[in-house]
């Protein structure tokens, strides 16, 4: 549809950016913090982008009063940030860290007194390697008490003071990396271990939302979920049906469990006959009917192409976590659907298609089908960003990216969708996991790389200053 005059941003809109912990805080032995399993993993050779590593980060952690000064002098509404598990449980459970505790206290203090809303997120992957010892973290029921009582504790913690939470973040694409591709931990390849870990997950995110309606009955809580809605290559027949096994297998069987607690008909009875399909024990389906969300967090950055894929066709491909634009490869599920490059849309250095249409698209999906609020959790551009004379880093592209998506975001309220807030991915410039410090999203450059922690200086972008000017209009200057 197209719309002759749009509606304004609601008066409350929460103009937010978000981040990591793992990915900006650093001091990842300190203060009795335990290792997670990414203080871990990224220390095996050849696991990530010239061997970086969460150690320092950004030292969020040590730095934290200065970056909130920079997001209130931008006017930022609300920051999106996650706790680290092992800082509050060294060993995942049993004793708790009270300086961990304390640390997001003040962070949390530090906000409201600039008037900007915490949206915490209780779990952004970085589990307690102790867990993954003991007894393999997400692939043992043990892990629900367990990941329930940590989160019980930062309810009664922060309850009073954060009324946006987010329960867990991007399980479809950490579970995806750590069993179907073998980029993330536990680093295996094996699609029935996935089925069984996201249920595992799915039956510890409903019993953190359960318990979650006790401490905080006033507060808002959902997952965030990494949507790429899925597009046909063409109007093939054969592609419609990829297409259609792509948004079943790929969204469905996510947003439909945290939404509505029920696993769809058509990819179950699939994965039943393929003996995949994850073991359900009694009082699971109860279990997840309790943990229906109050909103549906999304972290988007592209759509994804699909087209029909014999049984004898493309399986995974190869992963571009250089920034050498093209050396991604297409991927699929042979029988069911496999990618393929949109001849219609550009793509970053990291072959991600951009799309600002396909977020409207998406969030105009999940309010047609699901009914509830969406919260956009994250968007951004992850590129090379340069810094040059007196301080300056002209990230033009960056702008045109997020003002594309907000401009579908006003699209979109007056569609109809009931938008909370947007997080723009993300403030400063952090680790990007396996891209290293190269691929950068901040609005606030950080002088550092792989291998120099340099100064760690923080540095305006353009993006900065045109962000401050959107958040000061509530986005009539885009």
């Amino acid at each position: 549809m197209i719309h002759k005059e749009l509606t304004s941003f609601p008066t409350h809109f929460l103009w937010g950016s978000a981040s990591a912990a793992y990915q900006v805080e650093g001091a990842w032995d300190e203060d009795g913090k335990g290792p997670s399993v990414w203080d871990v993993f990224t220390k095996i050779p050849g696991k990530t982008y010239m061997g970086s590593n969460g150690d320092v980060a950004v030292d969020h952690y040590h730095r934290y009063k200065e970056d909130i000064a920079l997001m209130a002098q931008m006017g930022l509404k609300a920051y999106r940030f996650s706790v680290s598990w092992p800082r509050i449980y060294p060993q995942g459970k049993g004793e708790v860290n009270e300086a961990g505790l304390q640390f997001y206290d003040d962070l949390i203090n530090e906000l409201l007194a600039h008037q900007i809303e915490p949206v915490l997120t209780l779990y952004h992957w970085d589990v307690p390697y102790a867990l993954v010892e003991e007894y393999g973290a997400w692939e043992s029921r043990q892990i629900i008490d367990d990941f329930n009582n940590n989160c019980i504790t930062l309810y009664k913690r922060f309850g009073d003071r954060v009324k946006y939470w987010v329960s867990l973040n991007e399980q479809n694409y950490n579970t995806h990396h750590g069993f179907i591709t073998a980029l993330h931990p536990p680093g295996v390849q094996d699609r029935k271990r996935f089925y069984e870990a996201n249920h595992i997950a799915f039956l510890a995110n409903a019993k953190a939302i359960e318990s979650f309606r006790t401490y905080v009955p006033d507060g808002k809580i959902g997952p965030s979920f990494a949507y790429s809605p899925a597009y046909p290559l063409t109007s093939d027949p054969k592609d419609i049906l990829a297409y259609e096994n792509a948004e079943e297998f790929t969204n469905h069987w996510w947003l439909d469990v945290y939404c509505w607690g029920i696993y769809p008909q058509i990819p179950y009875r699939y994965l039943l006959e393929q003996g995949l399909a994850p073991t359900i024990q009694e009082g699971d389906l109860e279990l997840l009917q309790k943990g229906r969300p109050d909103f549906v967090g999304i972290n988007y950055y592209q759509t994804i192409t699909y087209e029909f894929n014999p049984l004898d066709g493309v399986a995974e491909g190869r992963f571009n976590s250089t920034g050498k634009k093209g050396s991604g490869e297409e991927t699929g599920v042979p029988g069911l659907y496999k990618t393929m490059r949109n001849p219609h849309l550009e793509t970053s250095n990291w072959d991600w298609a951009i799309d600002p249409i396909g977020l409207r698209v998406g969030m105009r999906r999940i309010t047609s089908r699901y009914q509830l609020p969406v919260f956009i959790t994250e968007n951004g551009l992850g590129e090379f960003d340069r810094l040059e004379e007196n301080d300056t880093v002209h990230d033009d592209y960056r702008i045109e990216y997020l003002r594309s998506h907000l401009e579908q975001c006003k699209q979109a309220i007056h569609d109809g969708v009931d938008l909370i807030g947007y997080c723009s991915w993300s403030f400063t410039d952090l680790l990007s996991w396996l891209n290293g410090y190269q691929k950068r999203y901040g609005f606030v450059y950080v002088n550092r790389d792989e291998t120099d922690e340099r100064d760690l200086r923080r540095i305006k972008k353009k993006s900065f200053y045109w962000y401050q000017d959107v958040i000061r209009t509530n986005g009539e200057n885009l």
